[in-house]
């Protein structure tokens, strides 16, 4: 790359995730990733991956990301510990409609229509 000068003693390997979770949520993956600065500070990379598809049916992922810095982790886990809360204690899970109607028909059970039927 033009422009770029490698710092000594810093290689590319330094930049890989030392640690890894992902979480499948429905149509969404979260990674959670720990990766490492020069001065080998640890800090979070939170990323939304959401599979999309084109008109043409070709996919490609919508990517979103954070960078959670070590000295934001207890502010960050408060506000977000806050806001769950609220949400759980104002506003009942309700389960998608989608669901509950896979599971009122079973999908190896079909109703016979005759068009005779539909003609009145």
């Amino acid at each position: 790359m033009e422009g770029y000068e490698k710092k000594e003693g810093f290689e590319k390997n330094d930049r890989e995730e030392i640690f890894s979770k992902a979480v499948r949520a429905g149509k969404r993956t979260y990674f959670f990733d720990v990766k490492a600065t020069r001065k080998n500070d640890y800090y979070l990379t939170i990323t939304e991956s959401k599979k999309k598809f084109d008109q043409d049916g070709r996919f490609h992922f919508e990517k979103h990301k954070v960078f959670l810095y070590k000295e934001d982790f207890d502010k960050f886990a408060d506000g977000l510990e806050e806001v769950v809360s609220f949400i759980k204690n104002n506003q009942p899970f309700i389960e998608e409609p989608v669901a509950e109607l896979a599971e009122a028909v079973p999908a190896n059970e079909y109703t016979n229509v005759e068009f005779e039927d539909l003609a009145e």
